[in-house]
């Protein structure tokens, strides 16, 4: 593992950019992501997003997790 990659896996806060790079996505879906809100984040005096590794984790681990799908009905399912 390089310095930086060691870097990054210490880091408690991102930036928009790290926090893009950590999740393997371009700078445009974390800001897409977080206006949609499904990425928590909080501004800086200067207007800047942060996000926490906690929340880009948890973020992740629920990329993982088998969507749930209503129930479908009869004629559907018959199809």
């Amino acid at each position: 593992m390089s310095e930086k990659d060691q870097t990054m896996t210490n880091r408690l806060v991102f930036t928009s950019s790290q926090a893009a790079r950590f999740l393997g996505v371009s700078l445009a879906t974390v800001r897409r992501w977080a206006d949609a809100g499904h990425l928590d984040y909080y501004r800086t005096p200067g207007g800047q997003r942060r996000f926490s590794r906690e929340q880009l984790e948890s973020f992740i681990a629920s990329m993982h997790q088998p969507q749930h799908r209503p129930p479908q009905s009869r004629a559907a399912r018959a199809a």
